[in-house]
């Protein structure tokens, strides 16, 4: 059945317009974006078949344009389209933080970082530079790694935070394997940059790790940047 089919009290743009978006689930979201369907689905139907083809939504922003666009009913339009939105709200979340200073908003944080790691199929280690008064410089990925490993060079780290003139740092990496729990690699390393950083007075102010849907796990709240 077409969703023009449907109660108008069920349809998707409906309940949005009356209840606000938090009301709707991933798939009516996404199906909000899509429009319309396939042949023998509704848009609905196929945002839910593509949520549990890549896993989740995290997973299928984070897809590839040409994996994306093997999917049947997702063109290359609408591919460009999903390209837009993602970038938008990066850019958006990235505005609040330069207006900011992001320690004192750290939601902000969390879901910057989130939208930027989240669903990655490879390690990504990530850092925002930040000045004296701890407001953001720029964010900046310092590399990609394997599915279990990134390798990350504490000199590289420290001629990037030179190169931004930086007085301070949140650094962040994300699992792909979806557990949140730092492992004994990512302490050592945290440590060792920590010390490195700290030769050219830059200060590590916390240290995230993103995996899969639950929030940002912080170094700094665990107590982990001794």
């Amino acid at each position: 059945m077409a969703i023009t089919d449907w109660p108008k009290g069920e349809r998707p743009r409906e309940r949005l317009l009356v209840q606000g978006a938090a009301a709707l689930s991933d798939a009516e979201l996404l199906a909000l974006f899509l429009r319309v369907g396939v042949r023998g689905k509704s848009a609905v139907d196929l945002a839910r078949e593509l949520i549990a083809r890549f896993g989740s939504l995290a997973r299928l922003f984070a897809a590839a344009p040409a994996e994306l666009s093997s999917v049947v009913g997702i063109g290359r339009a609408k591919v460009a389209q999903l390209q837009a939105v993602l970038e938008m709200a990066r850019r958006a979340l990235g505005e609040a933080l330069h207006q900011s200073v992001p320690l004192s908003a750290p939601e902000a944080v969390r879901d910057y970082l989130r939208l930027h790691l989240a669903g990655l199929p490879c390690e990504v280690f990530f850092a925002l530079w930040l000045d004296a008064q701890n407001r953001l410089i720029v964010a900046e990925e310092l590399c990609r790694g394997t599915l279990t490993r990134t390798s990350v060079y504490p000199r590289e780290v420290v001629k990037r935070a030179l190169a931004h003139n930086a007085a301070a740092v949140v650094l962040a990496h994300n699992h792909p394997s979806g557990a949140c729990e730092p492992s004994a690699a990512d302490l050592q390393l945290t440590r060792a940059l920590k010390q490195a950083l700290e030769l050219v007075e830059v200060r590590v102010l916390d240290h995230f790790i993103v995996a899969g849907s639950a929030s940002p796990l912080s170094f700094a709240e665990r107590g982990l940047l001794m």
